[in-house]
């Protein structure tokens, strides 16, 4: 078996799924260009603000990759490829997509606003309320972990190797140059309307020159100066980039920085696809590994909840209808910017596939961590076409690197939007020029990503990796909530909503036995004689499961009850 045919069928089934299920959709919902949309209707030049549809696409995409599709194909191709193909094509087409798109498609069509306000418009106030705090709570969980995946990324070690810190310095040096590169590229962008001087072909044509100029200068002066900082000192300074970024305006820095990052990861991706038709990686993986394995982990719900961004991402739907939403300049734009960049998604899942399927070791995966094996797997791809192994690496982790800056940051404005709206009602004034003093403190931008950072830090530093098991779960039980909530909303205003009905009871049953096993398993620990620290994490988790629990319950039953209730009148 070659890793060709796993990548052709993979194209072929996404392609197919774009143009005709994706457009199906469009038609089904009436995405209409000549309903004005809220990016252009309410434009502030802070959150909303219309843009050309590749920028956003490049936010889109760039906000919702993480490492996400990198790491979870790896971990799950524990049960052979067979099942991660068929997952990340059929979760990909039909349960991914579905909900990035719908997510986008609501919000537009409610001022761009989330799904909270989505779920209190049509859902009542308490569902919003209990929903805002599952993604507050979620919010911290991704910060915590990607600002420490970040900061290591970037930090140099005294346990590392020279070349690894090295690496990671080159890394650092390239990251930060793309983010004062991007800001000066966001006020070019801003203020000099290159499409007017150019035309529509030109300006794109000059905007493409430019972020290519931008990417090489900036990797190559990375890979000449690379940094040398503490991981510790890394920490803060990602913390502080993270605090500027949650409240600059969206043209200034998130979409220039996440329009450049996107042309280095399609790099990537593109890349990795040239370099496997051109070694042609024999399939060393086994096909299936049984549904149950010796160790005692089951296919079902470990494979769905693991491979989570390559197919479904409940965090897609808070990019979809927190930020990339009010940056939408016609409603045609929503297609592409939403279910082709979920595609794109499933596309470098199935890549990490084959990558894994190259170096698998008596048709096992090889030891190692996702990224370091993903890293080694292209490097190998590119070794024919004259690429060097060791400049391969480290532009291969650049580009994970990138991946998971990328997510941070958008994660961050979206916890910030989320608090905001935790004391926001659909009849407030936004802007909150005219709320009453204690919301318009609450609801100060500075004041709400302080109290979204702070926490995500102190879980960063006492350790997140203790209660990350969670993370799976609780995304995937957000994609629940967000297909709920979208699914009351196209039965509101009369539109087929019977394509959400399957993904929404399929993933509620997966997360709902994943979180109940992990509740039964911190459980026992409690119970045992275990050490204190042990009891303290496995307590921690305990809580959390519970209450992400009990939380998604209860807003699936009020959205059922709307779904499945009388029309109202």
């Amino acid at each position: 078996m070659s890793g060709i045919i796993i990548l052709l069928i993979a194209l072929v089934a996404l392609v197919c799924g774009y143009v005709f299920y994706g457009r199906w959709l469009a038609k089904q919902w009436g995405v209409d260009n000549s309903r004005v949309t809220p990016a252009v209707e309410y434009n502030d030049g802070v959150d909303y603000v219309p843009t050309k549809a590749q920028v956003v696409f490049g936010h889109q995409f760039a906000s919702i990759a993480g490492a996400g599709p990198i790491n979870g194909p790896i971990q799950a191709a524990i049960f052979g490829w067979v099942p991660v193909l068929l997952w990340c094509v059929i979760g990909g087409i039909f349960f991914g997509a579905v909900q990035d798109f719908s997510a986008m498609f609501a919000s537009v069509r409610n001022k761009g606003r989330s799904i909270g306000i989505i779920i209190e418009n049509y859902v009542g106030k308490l569902g919003k309320r209990l929903f805002l705090i599952f993604v507050y709570l979620f919010c911290i969980l991704v910060i915590a972990a990607f600002a420490d995946i970040v900061a290591k990324s970037f930090g140099v070690t005294d346990a590392a190797t020279a070349a690894i810190n090295k690496s990671h310095g080159q890394v650092a040096t390239t990251s930060v140059l793309f983010i004062f590169f991007a800001v000066a590229f966001g006020f070019f962008l801003k203020y000099v309307d290159i499409y007017k001087i150019f035309g529509p072909k030109g300006g794109t044509a000059v905007n493409t020159g430019i972020a290519i100029v931008v990417l090489i200068v900036a990797i190559a002066i990375g890979l000449a100066f690379p940094m040398t900082i503490t991981v510790k000192t890394w920490s803060l300074l990602v913390f502080a980039y993270i605090l500027v970024a949650c409240v600059a305006p969206v043209w200034a820095l998130l979409q220039p920085r996440d329009y450049l990052n996107s042309y280095l990861l399609v790099a990537m991706i593109a890349a990795a696809v040239i370099g496997i038709f051109a070694s042609n990686p024999e399939v060393k993986l086994n096909a299936f590994n049984g549904f149950k394995l010796a160790n005692g982990t089951s296919i079902f719900p470990f494979l769905f909840v693991t491979i989570a961004c390559g197919a479904v991402s409940g965090f897609h739907s808070l990019v979809s209808s927190d930020t990339a939403s009010k940056q939408v300049s016609r409603e045609s734009d929503m297609l592409p910017i939403s279910y082709g960049a979920m595609l794109v998604e499933s596309l470098l899942g199935i890549i990490s596939l084959v990558a894994v399927c190259a170096i698998a070791v008596d048709g096992a995966v090889p030891a190692g961590t996702p990224q370091d094996l993903f890293a080694s797997a292209v490097a190998g791809f590119l070794g024919p076409l004259g690429v060097s192994p060791d400049l391969a690496f480290t532009l291969i982790s650049l580009s994970v690197s990138a991946f998971a800056l990328t997510s941070l940051d958008s994660v961050a404005r979206v916890g910030r939007l989320t608090w905001q709206e935790l004391f926001l009602d659909a009849e407030d004034d936004h802007s909150g020029k005219e709320l009453p003093g204690w919301k318009k403190i609450l609801t100060n931008s500075w004041v709400a990503t302080i109290i979204v950072l702070a926490p995500s830090y102190a879980l960063m530093k006492v350790g997140y990796a203790k209660i990350w098991p969670l993370f799976g779960s609780a995304n995937q039980l957000l994609a629940v909530l967000a297909l709920a909530a979208v699914a009351v909303f196209l039965k509101k205003i009369k539109k087929n909503n019977k394509m959400m009905i399957l993904p929404m009871f399929f993933m509620l049953a997966v997360t709902g036995v994943a979180l109940i096993q992990i509740i039964i398993k911190q459980a026992k620990t409690i119970i045992a004689p275990t050490a204190m620290s042990d009891n303290l994490a496995a307590g921690l988790q305990l809580v959390f499961a519970i209450l992400l629990l009990a939380l998604a319950v209860i807003v699936v039953v009020q959205c059922c009850q709307k779904l499945f209730g009388k029309d109202e009148e």
